[in-house]
């Protein structure tokens, strides 16, 4: 049974992360998007690397540190993450350009995990400073702009010089 993940146009702060059958040397050329039977696939967005690349921070440290998933999240799997070995493939939401599709990874592609990103709520707190308290006053309505009055000057100018014009052909006429 091939795995099938779908993936919805809304989804944001999801990371899932693979392991690959392939050794160092294999990574660059490599068609990511083809394996993970991806629709679109941001290169840029991606981290394909080899393990030992991760000397001292392993794979639990890398994810939570560089992707922000709490340590509770990655706690049940931290010793199946960290026995990994080889190259390892890690697509985070934004690589997936926000659009409706379905992974279907392939050989040499193994989904060994889906984790959240954490993200606090947004909080709205009062501001320190008296300077920021106050009401916006709406009721002010900006002047002309200098372009503004430039514009009505030339027209004015023009105007004038029509109307000595007409007069000089009325006299010479």
């Amino acid at each position: 049974m091939s795995t099938r993940i779908e993936i919805s146009a809304s989804e944001t702060g999801t990371v899932r992360v693979f392991a690959a059958d392939l050794n160092k040397d294999q990574i660059d050329g490599f068609d990511v998007a083809a394996a993970l039977g991806a629709d679109t696939l941001d290169p840029e967005q991606i981290e394909f690397f080899d393990m030992a690349d991760l000397q001292g921070l392993g794979l639990t440290g890398f994810l939570e540190e560089g992707h922000g998933i709490p340590a509770e999240q990655l706690h049940d799997m931290k010793p199946q993450l960290e026995a990994l070995k080889g190259v390892v493939l890690i697509v985070p939401s934004r690589a997936l350009g926000g659009e409706k599709q379905v992974l279907t990874p392939s050989a040499p592609l193994r989904l060994i995990g889906t984790f959240y990103e954490d993200r606090p709520p947004v909080s709205f707190e009062k501001l320190p400073s008296e300077a920021a308290q106050g009401n916006v006053n709406t009721d002010t309505k900006p002047g002309p702009s200098n372009a503004a009055m430039s514009g009505r000057v030339a027209m004015i100018a023009l105007l004038v010089l029509a109307a000595l014009v007409a007069v000089m052909i009325w006299i010479a006429g």
